[in-house]
């Protein structure tokens, strides 16, 4: 049955104009987003098979290849570009967000920004948010990648990087594959050896974020671990 023959309260765009986009679910708000669907398949069900493609994860469709999507019947190159389009602008809005204002004083902000940027990402990532004296951000850095660990970052490195953007702070920030997001001995070390490395050149570590799959990104400020 097509959208248009549903009862008009149950309709996705409707409901969106009465009670605003936060009521809907993703397979929703995609639907608006693909507008009509195939045969035989209304928009929303395209967008639940499209999210399926996917695992139910976001994430990884923001991050899917446009071969990926295009494997749904429905989903052609052209609607897949528009979807690529469409995540990639979150991201550059996100972006813009965290370079005009307090970015510390924005923490949800910063936690969707990595989500979208390193929660499906196969390997491990390391990346530095550098930010100037009103904590609004300089560059987003990605140092290192592979299996981290204290002898695979280098704080001579890092503050290297720090220098050259003329950082007064900065959030650290890498992804767990695996999707757990609890921090490891060797993250809590790896993080005080850079502090102190940073501490000798002024550059104040505001947070260090772990990012795994769906789940919030751990906050090592809000555990008490800097």
């Amino acid at each position: 049955m097509a959208i248009t023959d549903w009862p008009e309260g149950e309709r996705p765009r409707e409901r969106l104009l009465a009670h605003g986009p936060e009521v809907l679910s993703d397979a929703e708000l995609l639907a608006i987003y693909l507008r009509v669907g195939v045969r035989g398949k209304s928009a929303v069900d395209l967008a639940r098979e499209l999210l399926q493609r996917f695992d139910g994860s976001l994430s990884r469709l923001a991050d899917g290849t446009l071969a990926e999507m295009a494997e749904v019947s429905g989903i052609g190159m052209a609607k897949g570009a528009q979807l690529k389009a469409s995540f990639e602008l979150t991201r550059r809005a996100l972006a813009q967000q965290m370079t005009s204002r307090d970015t510390f004083a924005s923490p949800d902000t910063v936690r969707d920004w990595l989500r979208l940027k390193l929660a499906t990402r196969q390997h491990e990532i390391f990346m530095a948010l550098w930010l100037d004296a009103q904590n609004r951000l300089i560059k987003a850095d990605e140092l290192f990648s592979g299996t981290l660990t204290s002898t695979s970052v280098y704080p001579r490195e890092v503050v290297k990087a720090a220098l050259s953007n003329n950082a007064a702070a900065v959030i650290l920030a890498h992804n767990h594959p695996s999707g757990v997001s609890e921090q490891s001995r060797a993250d809590e070390m790896l993080t005080r050896m850079l502090k102190d490395a940073l501490a000798m050149v002024d550059v104040k570590v505001l947070d260090h974020f772990i990012v795994a799959g769906n789940t919030q990104p751990l906050s090592f400020a809000e555990r008490g671990l800097l």
